[in-house]
């Protein structure tokens, strides 16, 4: 069996650079208190998130409109959905809004985070799927959030690539799109967020991840300890270990999540760009239905923002938008031996130093898989 695990020193040759940036003294003005507006400049930041995207789709579909639905819920606060069907582009894709209240946790945060239990709740996010027509394109997911109880806070998010017939060099673009930002920040962030994604975004009933990942972050709340998941044996874990703490304050992580939202379009827009061209046929089609299947287990079993949304009595059409409007599943279904489907399932299903490791050209050239 294939191992999962990559190798936790292979493309962080700079953690010595990083060390020195954090050995640095820590500013005595940095304080990870939220302030006083904290709810509004979140809300804000998401709200203008989800319009920034919406118009660039719209742009780049140059068909399909996203229609707005607004909705309020019962036990405090609302939200707005936007949904794209039939584009010229976009078979469907949703970029929601929510912003919302109680006074009860549901299970899913209790785990994680203990301490925020007993106190009355706010969450505010804006979060994205896209399901393109075209099995050249791929699907895309984004997620950026705040999270207030009593003393607790913190913010969380991330986004990650699908690809159906991938492109090493779209791949890459994307990749290294969510570095800049991440490194805009701190050059830290990048080395702990990339296979903290990977490790999240990996379905274990089938030993796979869920694409080629990207990013993902959760309870970041300054207090300096970068890994939150849990998984402890793992690549970010262990990459986490090596770099140390970094506190950071409300404000830098306010600008983490800004900085990695605002690069959503340009890593994503010059893929469609370069591929919405490209002509398909049925058996693309069909591996892209068979491959969705995968993204809808993923989504009602694994995910943990569906599991929050249904717990907390969120708006169930706007929690499950992110399913695509066609999948299918095939019993025992095996690649054929030198195609691209078994490269996507060999290779683009497993994770990968995308960035730095030079022999992926080797193994995705006699696919006609770099381009």
């Amino acid at each position: 069996m294939k191992s999962n695990v990559i190798n936790t020193r292979r493309g962080f040759s700079d953690l010595r650079s990083i060390r020195k940036y954090r050995d640095k003294p820590v500013s005595s003005s940095r304080s990870n208190k939220p302030p006083k507006n904290s709810r509004a400049k979140a809300k804000e930041l998401v709200l203008s998130l989800q319009d920034e995207i919406c118009q660039g789709l719209e742009k780049i579909d140059g068909k399909g409109l996203f229609k707005e639905e607004s909705w309020r819920r019962p036990e405090g606060g609302g939200g707005r959905s936007r949904v794209m069907n039939e584009g010229e582009i976009f078979e469907q894709g949703g970029v929601n809004f929510s912003e919302v209240e109680g006074k009860e946790l549901p299970p899913s945060i209790i785990n994680q985070r203990p301490e925020a239990k007993g106190h009355p709740w706010y969450a505010t996010g804006t979060s994205m799927v896209l399901h393109p027509k075209s099995p050249y394109i791929p699907t895309v997911h984004l997620n950026y959030r705040y999270f207030e109880a009593g003393p607790v806070w913190w913010f969380g998010g991330g986004a990650d690539l699908t690809p159906f017939y991938p492109y090493l060099s779209d791949t890459r673009h994307f990749h290294r799109t969510l570095k800049e930002a991440c490194d805009s920040i701190k050059p830290e962030l990048h080395t702990i967020f990339k296979p903290w994604c990977d490790e999240y975004f990996f379905l274990k009933h089938r030993n796979e991840t869920r694409g080629v990942g990207g990013i993902f972050f959760d309870y970041q709340d300054g207090s300096g300890k970068l890994y939150k998941g849990q998984n402890l044996n793992g690549s970010a874990a262990k990459v986490a270990k090596e770099v140390g703490e970094i506190p950071m304050s409300w404000d830098e992580l306010f600008s983490l999540a800004k900085a990695c939202g605002q690069a959503f379009l340009p890593s994503y827009l010059p893929i469609i760009e370069k591929r919405k061209g490209q002509k398909f046929s049925s058996r693309e089609r069909d591996f892209q239905l068979y491959r969705r299947g995968r993204y809808v287990e993923f989504n009602l079993v694994w995910d943990r923002g569906t599991i929050f949304g249904l717990q907390t009595n969120g708006r169930t059409e706007s929690i499950l938008m992110s399913l695509p409007p066609l999948a299918r599943w095939e019993y025992g279904y095996k690649p054929q031996s030198g195609s691209r489907e078994e490269l996507l399932t060999d290779l683009f299903t497993k994770p990968q130093e995308w960035l730095n490791d030079k022999g992926l050209e080797e193994k995705c050239n006699p696919f006609q898989a770099v381009d």
